[in-house]
Order: structure tokens, then C-alpha cells, then sequence
């Protein structure tokens, strides 16, 4: 009886471990914002010590999910990064992008980005409070926001038990908001050929969904391809479909490679480049939910039998 009882306790642990893989979680959420958004992280700007504790963090998470490394060295892919908004001594700073791999041994990939970094303590530039200079911007929305649902996926796709008929790229970006600096440089200096590269999903700012306005998925008219995609998407929230390709995130990057990219962006609000961006004002639920609606849309993206085509939206 004690064998059987043992038993059954291993096949129930394994489930809820199987079933857990199975969606995402808002308790992994809250814990990368609060982790990356924390005041000790002092707004994770570019070359400081604090963005690479962040890359450190974030490769931890990819090794655990037992992604491959694909940087230049292990997950790292460095570069450097000018601050030209401002003048500052330091104006050259060392960035990394953190990209891992999940490779389903598949022609073609799927690449899934957000930028980590922010603008630490206004000096940098691009503080939207006029007296920000000295005062922590956490970026809990812009875009702890992002990186946590990349590593979201990154977890999902790793532990579904499928081998997926894709590859996936995962991507955290470095010195996006000096001028979308780490993916410019990875689109010109590629870890995987970009021609192997069937679409680009990119995620900044998800964090603050507004029922009235919806969530924006920009790029929709990158490739004749998404409204098949979009089809039978459902969602409990409310998704606007923008044609365009470019927009002032990572995807202008590989839009600009002539790759289909979607942008998923919850708009603007008051705490933009301020120090109020905290980790408390993030709405965890509709972020699920976005969270959700983007897997589907990679998932639907797989099925598709050839490459995506392109097309230039302006």
C-alpha cells in the first residue's frame, strides 16, 4: 500500500509539473517585474553594473529552461552602445543581447524578443520628468513587462513536450532605449542566418492594459500570411490589428531585414520614462492574457507549411 501511495503521489507531482508547463503563470510574472523593477536595480541603464546583474538573471532563467546558448559567447552576443541624447563622460557603454535557442532541428525560426534595459537614473536621457535626473526609473512596464513574458514563453516552449515544427530564438535585447542599439546590432551581426527566420515577435511595454484603448499588435500588414494566422484567434481582451512595420521598438530592426514582425503594446499612460513606473501598477491578469494570445499566434505561425512572405507597409 505505502508502494502504491508513492506512486500516485510521483504521478501527481509530475502532472501539476506537466500541467503548470502548460500555460503561463502570473506568480513567474510578478517575480521577474519585481525582480527587475526593484529600486536595488536602479533602472537597469545601459553599461551599468545593475543591467548586467539583470543579464545575469536573465541567462539563469534560460539555462534553467535548458535553452541553447546562441550569443558569440555562451548566451551573450556583446556590443557597444553611445548615449547621444545627452552629454556624458561615459557616452561608449558595454551592452549584451541574452539570446537562447530552442532548436526542434527545423528549416526555419521563429524569433521572440523584448528589451531589458531602461534608463536608470534619468542620466542617460529620454526622462520624461523634468527634475528626473538622480531618481530611479524602475521601468516596471517599459519593459521589465516585456522581458517577463519573453522569459514566460521561454519557459512554455521549452518544457510542452513538443517538438515543435519550428525553431525558437528567444531574444532580450541590450541599449534599446539608446536607440534600439542591441537588435540593430544582432540583425548585422546574426547568430542564425537571418534568411532561416520566418517572423519576429516583439514585445514592449505590455504591462499597463487599458480595456478603453485594447492592446495594439502592430505589423499585422508585414506579410499576407497574419490574417490566416489571426483567424480564429480569440482572446479576453481586446487586440487592435496595425498594419505597419516600423514603430520605436526591436522590430523596426528586423522589419527593416524584410522579416514579418508584430509589435504587441499595451500604449502609452502618465508614469512613461518616469520614476513612477513600479512593479505595483502592472496588471499581472491582462498581461496572462496578452501572454496567451501571443503564444497562440506563434503557435499558429508553425503551422504554417512555407516560409512567411514579406511586405513593405510604407
Amino acid at each position: 500500500m505505502k508502494n502504491i501511495n508513492l506512486f500516485l503521489i510521483v504521478c501527481l507531482l509530475f502532472l501539476t509539473k506537466y500541467a503548470q508547463a502548460q500555460q503561463i503563470e502570473i506568480p513567474k510574472l510578478k517575480k521577474h517585474i519585481y525582480y527587475l523593477a526593484d529600486d536595488k536595480m536602479k533602472g537597469r541603464g545601459t553599461g551599468s553594473k545593475e543591467v548586467f546583474k539583470a543579464a545575469d538573471y536573465i541567462e539563469k532563467e534560460f539555462k534553467k529552461y535548458k535553452l541553447q546558448p546562441k550569443g558569440d559567447h555562451g548566451y551573450r552576443q556583446s556590443f557597444k552602445a553611445k548615449v547621444w541624447k545627452v552629454k556624458v563622460a561615459d557616452s561608449i557603454r558595454d551592452a549584451d543581447n541574452i539570446i537562447g535557442f530552442v532548436d526542434n532541428g527545423a528549416a526555419l525560426t521563429v524569433v521572440i524578443g523584448a528589451h531589458y534595459d531602461h534608463l536608470g537614473t534619468g542620466h542617460q536621457g529620454s526622462s520624461k520628468d523634468s527634475l528626473g535626473v538622480g531618481k530611479i526609473h524602475n521601468g516596471a512596464d517599459d519593459n521589465a513587462s516585456g522581458t517577463a513574458g519573453l522569459l514566460e514563453l521561454a519557459r512554455y516552449f521549452s518544457t510542452n513536450k513538443e517538438k515543435e515544427p519550428y525553431n525558437l530564438l528567444f531574444i532580450a535585447f541590450g541599449a534599446e532605449e539608446l536607440g534600439l542599439v542591441g537588435s540593430k546590432y544582432f540583425t548585422e551581426h546574426p547568430t542564425l542566418p537571418l534568411e532561416k527566420i520566418t517572423a519576429m515577435l516583439n514585445m514592449d511595454m505590455i504591462g499597463r492594459y487599458n480595456s478603453d484603448n485594447g492592446l495594439a499588435v502592430i505589423g499585422y500588414g508585414t506579410s499576407s500570411q497574419w490574417p490566416t494566422i489571426f483567424k480564429d484567434i480569440q482572446a479576453p481582451i481586446k487586440f487592435n490589428l496595425s498594419k505597419d512595420g516600423n514603430g520605436g521598438s526591436d522590430q523596426t530592426s528586423f522589419y527593416k531585414k524584410n522579416i514579418p514582425v508584430l509589435f504587441f503594446h499595451t500604449g502609452g499612460h502618465p508614469d512613461y520614462h518616469m520614476p513612477t513606473d513600479d512593479a505595483d501598477k502592472i496588471d499581472y491578469k491582462a498581461l496572462k492574457s496578452i501572454l496567451d494570445l501571443e503564444k497562440s499566434v506563434i503557435e499558429n505561425v508553425m503551422k504554417q507549411s512555407d516560409k512567411m512572405d514579406f511586405i513593405w507597409t510604407n
